[in-house]
């Protein structure tokens, strides 16, 4: 789908890119437009998943006539047994309850060593009503991301922030002033300007803080899926 934000967009697709290997599956695919534009830079097959009919639809429509995607639809808490070499989530985590057991799904739709590739929106000052509109449960830092990853039985290999400059702007904007982010004049200012900016110096530094988290992990050549607790909150042996 058409953006205004066309260079924010290919920031992100760039990130995951590396750590795709050759047929990653992707969470919460929405419209398809991430799974596409990996196909444009050369990702030899992709499986996109939602659990959401409407956008399911959407999905198979979008691909039908592509012989390199497969559209599965995807529970992440009853997987089936699959061999994919990354599972890739964008905004996917921060609206499930159980994102621990979310992401333990790599368990099973993983080779061994397969990459977890996750995105979140960063920092729980800046969660407000727009979050919750759209059922954000949470936002990130570093710290809980890779908690998260520990508890789900991941390595984690790399982590960081995203966009510097978005964290301060969505905390006034959208935290403060209850904007509603859409597409406009201000968004293809800030996507021409800003973003080049921002990818360019945290190409070569990386911030203290972002207006996301970025996150690399692999699930262990003899890891198992973590033991699930019991309703008193123990792990069950």
């Amino acid at each position: 789908m058409a953006t205004a934000a066309a260079k924010y967009h290919r920031w992100l697709t760039s990130l995951a890119l590396p750590h795709l290997g050759d047929h990653p599956i992707e969470v919460g695919s929405g419209f398809g437009d991430y799974a596409q534009q990996w196909l444009d830079d050369g990702v030899p097959a992709v499986t996109v998943g939602d659990i959401e009919p409407t956008r399911l639809a959407h999905l198979r429509e979008r691909f039908d006539a592509d012989e390199r995607v497969e559209v599965l639809p995807l529970d992440l808490f009853a997987p089936p047994r699959r061999e994919h070499s990354a599972l890739v989530s964008f905004n996917v985590l921060e609206h499930i309850d159980d994102h621990v057991g979310a992401l333990a799904a790599a368990h099973r739709l993983l080779r061994p060593g397969g990459r977890v590739v996750t995105f979140v929106p960063a920092f729980e000052f800046a969660l407000g009503h727009f979050d919750r509109q759209v059922g954000h449960i949470r936002r990130y830092t570093k710290a809980t991301l890779r908690e998260t990853y520990e508890q789900a039985g991941l390595v984690v290999d790399k982590i960081h922030y995203v966009n510097a400059p978005g964290l301060f702007a969505w905390t006034v904007g959208v935290r403060m002033l209850r904007m509603t982010p859409g597409d406009g004049a201000l968004l293809r200012v800030w996507d021409a300007v800003v973003v080049p900016t921002a990818r360019a110096i945290e190409r070569r530094v990386r911030p203290p803080f972002g207006q996301s988290v970025f996150a690399v992990g692999h699930v262990p050549a003899t890891a198992g899926v973590p033991a699930q607790p019991d309703a008193d909150g123990r792990a069950a042996t």
